[in-house]
């Protein structure tokens, strides 16, 4: 038990976790964490990762008596916690008004409490501290740039043993970062909240980061990735690439939002549409060519304006039948800025928890992994996903003039035919490089040997060129 609360200030860090600040106390006293959190009466476990292990995202929600302990432990007023951390007013049905005087604690995750948590710069908490040790901190994807040390600030829900990636070296992420309350504004000023507008950005860009493995013509994010690693990803491309994804296509995410804002685009967008005559959205579109450009990437717009199903086509979808003022009540299909939930991109801790499963799960599975580079792998994947995502659009085409249905229909099928293709070629050259006899390889695909033998030659040249 501490002798002299308070003796030894430590002031709160602005969004600080409440459990963060427990743990600095007891460091800054020289004590275990536990022993100090004795100090309150818990309601229940503190939380922990599937493979056990305590989370670093943890929060703690405490009673009136437990924030008047705290405050005496950190020596500074209830009202600078308050400001400090967001978590302070949080009322829990667990926790009663008033015990006895009892100190209260229960135990939560940050991101039920009051969003997303990051680690904080330990240089920066030194620097105000005079302490190195680990902060968690409330902070949305547009705040992650510690641009003094140039560090790219992790999420703290993950079960993985980083806590930022080194940016010094990409100075398009600090400049983003000061974009971004730029677009902030420009939002507002739209009447738009921003942290929606950021919310669809960040979702049409993560889809162009998974569809990015087909992009010949991407160099920067491939860049970006390897340094952000170190120099190389290559060792284990698939786990850089979930734990580098945000902080990569940051700058792309920032660009992309302030093109959605701007009524210019939104014109582009009622233009291809055909405005007063409906038309069907052309893969040549003003709009789409328009936005490569503004990404630094003057050959996605085809890309990206046949990408049917994803974010970016439902938000055109919203502008369009805004323009047009069709009847009937509003809904959120209308609402340009709502992210439909199929269209969220999946988390890193859960891309990691995923990726985590594969690797342990037993069998040929594990041989596959083992043997078949993890490029390979995710090529084979991706051209599976795309293939599945074409046969799912079937459903949705199947309204209008009767020769444009069937055009469109015929179209989707014979581009998921390609893709279906493409993923068993892949396959099959994948096993026949990690040492699979290559008459097995043919009794697999039901192709002659000699048949086989040519199409992996030719996929071999082509990956070698």
């Amino acid at each position: 038990m501490i002798r002299n609360p308070g003796l030894l200030r430590t002031a709160p860090l602005l969004g600080e976790t409440t459990s963060s600040l427990i743990c600095r106390i007891a460091s800054r006293y020289g004590m275990e964490v536990k022993v100090l959190r004795a100090c309150w009466k818990w309601r229940n476990d503190p939380p922990g990762h599937e493979g056990g292990g305590a989370r670093a995202d943890a929060e703690v929600l405490i009673n009136a008596a437990g924030r008047q302990l705290l405050a005496g432990l950190c020596g500074v007023e209830e009202d600078v916690l308050a400001r400090a951390l967001p978590s302070w007013a949080e009322e829990d049905a667990k926790l009663p008004a008033e015990e006895s005087g009892v100190p209260t604690a229960a135990w939560r995750i940050s991101g039920a409490v009051s969003g997303p948590v990051a680690f904080g710069c330990r240089l920066c908490t030194a620097r105000r501290t005079g302490t190195v040790v680990r902060v968690v901190r409330y902070a949305p994807l547009w705040s992650r740039v510690c641009v003094r040390h140039g560090r790219w600030l992790l999420d703290a829900d993950a079960d993985q043993p980083h806590e930022y990636l080194d940016v010094r070296h990409l100075p398009e992420m600090a400049a983003a970062q000061r974009r971004w309350v730029g677009v902030a504004r420009r939002a507002v000023r739209a009447g738009a909240e921003p942290e929606r507008v950021f919310a669809l950005a960040y979702a049409v860009v993560a889809r162009w980061w998974d569809q990015a493995l087909h992009w010949e013509r991407e160099t920067a994010w491939p860049r970006r990735l390897h340094q952000v690693a170190g120099g190389d990803a290559g060792g284990d491309l698939e786990w850089w690439r979930v734990v580098g994804r945000d902080a990569v296509v940051f700058p792309e995410v920032v660009a992309v939002a302030d093109a959605l804002l701007d009524p210019g685009m939104g014109e582009l967008v009622w233009v291809d549409s055909g405005a007063g005559r409906p038309r069907a959205l052309p893969a040549d579109g003003l709009f789409c060519r328009r936005l490569g450009e503004r990404v630094g990437r003057t050959w996605l717009g085809p890309l990206a304006a046949t990408d049917h199903g994803g974010p970016l086509i439902a938000w055109m979808g919203s502008v369009i039948r805004k323009r047009r003022t069709v009847g009937g009540p509003a809904g959120y299909a209308d609402d340009p800025w709502w992210v439909r939930r199929e269209h969220q991109p999946v988390t890193m801790a859960g891309q990691l928890r995923v990726l985590g499963k594969e690797k342990r799960a037993p069998g040929s599975g594990t041989m596959w992994r083992a043997s078949v580079p993890a490029e390979q792998r995710m090529l084979i994947a991706r051209a599976i996903e795309s293939a599945e995502e074409q046969l799912h659009q079937l459903r949705g085409v199947q309204t209008g003039p009767t020769a444009d249905v069937t055009r469109q229909l015929l179209d989707n099928l014979r581009h998921s035919a390609v893709l279906i293709e493409n993923a068993w070629k892949r396959t099959a050259l994948a096993a026949a490089n990690a040492g699979v006899p290559l008459e097995e390889v043919a009794q697999w695909a039901d192709t002659p040997i000699e048949t086989l033998r040519s199409m992996l030659t030719a996929g071999q040249q082509e990956d070698n060129g």
